[in-house]
């Protein structure tokens, strides 16, 4: 049994907003990683490689809020936080604050796979992606017209919202069971619009954004970072599976729905369980995310 869930972010688009040219480039930037993920698991490959393989390809996607087509920090720069964790070990490694990194979640896992090291940030991350060869890109790389509009629109006092064309806001991430029963996930973002710079969210807090552990489950996070940060939102979802006897869908909507919602914030979670069970919730207007596995689930959906 392998099974493989992806997200793109929280907080969709309103749907009177959305045309249906855009609606198809989102569903095919998400269909693209989603296929490329599941074919790892299909040919025998590890949950490892399947979410990495499926989280690049959203970052390299100038749809979604992560690599090239990030948030922008209020200064106009580009600053990326990502994670990856796998299940069997629960080893870890995370960046944050990198400019130059064309896709922080190669340097996440080369962070776990090859240093001694969870977390490296902005400069120390950077060092050692040049020390693993790692090719570093300029930052302007990952600046769009559009993203560039959304930061000033914010700073004129208007919302992403009513910015036209409009893009999802949070984050990319992964999940997935491989047939070995390993769990893995993988998480990566640009963080919020208008941002000050040296903030950094959920996404790279092991346990917070993304939390993966054998026999329980596997979760990437996406919404308003601080609330997930301050709830310990992924890994109470596992604890309370394993811990609780919750269903992996019971937890995920209590945090969602209860936990997140009585401290102010909202977003959604994808989640696996050790059965290769998929969860995908959220409490906001929508979240862009797709799930397959080898019972023959294929979905795509944004609201």
């Amino acid at each position: 049994m392998h099974a493989i869930a992806i997200h793109g972010g929280a907080g969709a688009v309103p749907r009177a907003a959305l045309s249906a040219e855009r609606e198809q480039r989102y569903r095919a930037g998400l269909e693209a990683a989603l296929e490329a993920g599941h074919q790892i698991l299909v040919q025998g490959g590890s949950s490892l490689d399947a979410v990495t393989t499926a989280v690049r390809l959203l970052e390299d996607d100038p749809m979604f809020n992560a690599g090239h087509g990030a948030a922008l920090t209020r200064d106009g720069a580009a600053e990326l936080d990502a994670a990856i964790m796998e299940g069997a070990a629960m080893r870890a490694g995370a960046v944050a604050s990198v400019r130059h990194v064309r896709n922080p979640i190669e340097l996440a896992r080369r962070i776990m796979q090859k240093s001694r090291h969870v977390l490296l940030v902005g400069a120390g991350a950077e060092e050692f992606a040049l020390e693993e060869g790692m090719a570093l890109v300029p930052n302007h790389y990952f600046r769009t017209a559009e993203r560039l509009a959304q930061l000033q629109a914010e700073q004129r006092g208007e919302t992403v919202s009513e910015i036209m064309p409009p893009a999802p806001r949070g984050t990319v991430g992964a999940v997935a069971r491989d047939a070995a029963g390993n769990l893995a996930a993988a998480t990566s973002t640009g963080g919020m619009t208008n941002k000050r710079p040296g903030r950094v969210g959920d996404s790279p807090i092991i346990g917070a954004g993304t939390y993966a552990k054998n026999g329980v489950c596997a979760v990437s996070a996406t919404g308003h970072g601080e609330y997930f940060i301050r709830a310990v939102a992924a890994h109470h979802v596992c604890a309370s599976v394993e811990f609780r006897g919750l269903t992996l869908e019971q937890a995920v909507h209590e945090m969602l729905h209860e936990t997140l919602r009585r401290l102010g914030g909202d977003g959604g979670m994808i989640a696996v369980d050790q059965h290769g069970g998929i969860v995908m919730n959220f409490s906001s207007d929508g979240m862009f995310r797709g799930a397959r596995d080898s019972r023959g689930r294929h979905e795509i959906a944004i609201y």
